[in-house]
Order: structure tokens, then sequence, then C-alpha cells
């Protein structure tokens, strides 16, 4: 029996740099007639603010209609676009520098993502800890995923996800891994077990994806990205063992065990936290956001990148 894992899809179509939830399928029980999918629909997202603006948030709601946070209160295992992980409840933002939106550039012959971009509930990579693999530290995110099914999802979607592998970029000398993983609603899901299952039957689709991660910071001017075990996709067993070290460091975090840091921990489901509130107290929180009146923002022109050598 396997259990479930969601996954938050936090990313635009569009190239936006913010983003989904993603749930992974990780070895465990699974409660009998769990309906994965249905599971999933019950988070419903609320928007607030402009879209296109530094302002714009997507909070979520759970099945109830409450306010939660989906960094801390989407379980990691459940049986049946960018995290804003510094404000409380941790919506969904655009991600912004010196005062600008930032956007995916469209790397030819790749425009955007070249997958759902999301993010695992409840992990942590904790840049205090070394990892055992890498050798650096931790990039102070939940763990990003690269979902590879056909459909694609809606920013602030939760879905279940079957994981698949991980590749290990170094960003700045922190580790950032990358799940891969698919949809098990996907009409193929059936036949993806392990890394290798995407060479077989998507062939070329990993090697678009180490080359997109080596080069999406290069029209910002920044150096190619590099990676551990030289660009290597590791397999799934290796994987769940990621998960799992960064899942025992959210619980820390939730805990007040370690350094947070700008982390906001509040949460409305994790009753033992210091940092649990009420439903009265989280709805304070989602309306006290300000934003800015009636500002025009204009999307930036999208150009392409040819950065063949």
């Amino acid at each position: 029996m396997r259990a479930l894992l969601p996954l938050l899809r936090t990313g635009w179509g569009w190239g936006w740099r913010a983003g989904s939830i993603v749930a992974a399928r990780l070895p465990g029980r699974v409660s009998a007639g769990a309906v994965p999918g249905r599971a999933m629909a019950l988070y419903r997202t609320e928007e607030r603010g402009q879209p296109h603006s530094p302002d714009y948030r997507v909070f979520l709601k759970n099945e109830a209609g409450h306010y939660i946070s989906p960094f801390h209160d989407i379980p990691l295992k459940v049986d049946s676009a960018e995290i804003a992980t510094e404000e409380p409840l941790n919506p969904i933002k655009p991600d912004v520098k010196d005062g600008k939106l930032r956007y995916v550039a469209n790397i030819f012959p790749h425009k955007g993502y070249i997958w759902n971009y999301g993010a695992l509930p409840q992990t942590w990579e904790d840049p205090h800890q070394k990892d055992k693999s890498t050798n650096c530290c931790g990039d102070d995110d939940p763990i990003d995923v690269c979902e590879i099914g056909s459909k694609v999802l809606s920013c602030g979607e939760v879905i279940p996800v079957k994981i698949l592998g991980t590749l290990a970029l170094i960003d700045q000398g922190e580790t950032d891994w990358k799940l891969i993983a698919i949809n098990v609603n996907d009409p193929e899901a059936s036949k993806f077990r392990d890394i290798d299952d995407v060479m077989k039957y998507k062939p070329g689709y990993l090697e678009a994806t180490l080359n997109w991660f080596r080069l999406y910071k290069v029209p910002e001017g920044k150096p190619e990205n590099q990676f551990a075990f030289d660009g290597e996709f590791k397999n799934k067993a290796f994987a769940l063992e990621v998960i799992k070290s960064a899942h025992e460091c959210w619980k820390a975090l939730l805990m007040k065990k370690c350094d947070g840091g700008a982390i906001n921990c509040t949460n409305v489901q994790v009753c033992d936290s210091p940092f649990h509130c009420t439903q009265e107290e989280a709805r304070s929180l989602v309306e006290s956001v300000s934003f800015s009146a009636n500002k025009e923002y204009n999307k930036e022109e999208q150009v392409w990148h040819f950065l063949g050598k």
C-alpha cells in the first residue's frame, strides 16, 4: 500500500516566479476507499490584491472555509509563484527584486517553466544544517517539486503526486533539491515508478530539466548553476530520504527547536506548536493585509533568450 503527499503549485504558467502545492506519494498505508484527487480538491484559493503587482497574494482555505498555511497546515502524508515563508499564513506571492516583479526567462526552446512547479508542504531545507550527501546547507525553503504530468495546473492547486527521483541543484553554495514527481491522477501515472521510467517514457525530459536549471539565471547576468553528483538524477529511494530529512527539519522548526530566522511559523492545525493560532486570529491576519490602491502595474515584456553555444 502507498500513502500520498501533497504538492502545492506555486508557479504561474506565464512565467511569474510564484506557484502550487504538490503532494508526494510515499510508502505507507492508505485508508480503504481513499480518493486522492478528491482529498486534494478540499483546498480552495482566495486571491487578494491586484494581479501582476507585488501586492498580489493567494491564500488557501480548507474544506470548512478556514484560512490555513500551505507551508505548515497541509499534511505531508495524506490518506484519502513561491510561498511567502516570512508572512503570516504563508500566502503565495510574486517574487520581487528591486521593486520589480521577477519573471522566469524564456530560454529557447522553452517558454517559462517546462513542468508544473511547486513545493512539498511540511518540509524545510535548514540553512544551518549541512546535507550529508552534498556537504552544503539547505536553502531555507520547502522542497521544490517538478511535476511532469500532462495537466497544466493552476496557482495554489493542491494535488497528490508520486515521487520518482531528485536533482541536487547547488545555488550559491546552498542545497536546493528539485524533486521529480507525477500527479497520481495523470492518465499515465501507473507507468512511472522510478526515475528510470522518466527516461523510458519521456525521453529527453530529464536532460531538458537539467539544462533548464543550469541556464535559467543566465539571462539575469548570473553564472550557470552547478549541481551535486555531476548533475546525476537520484532515484526514488534517495528522494524519499531527502523528504524524510526535510520533514524532520520542519518539525524542529514548528516546535521551536531550531533557529528559523525570518520564517513565519504561524499555523492553525499543528496544535502542539508554540506558533499555533485560532481560526479567528488567522482570519484577522488575512484581513489585515493591505494593498496599494488603484496603482497600475504592467506585465514585463516577454523576450526569448538564445543561449546556445
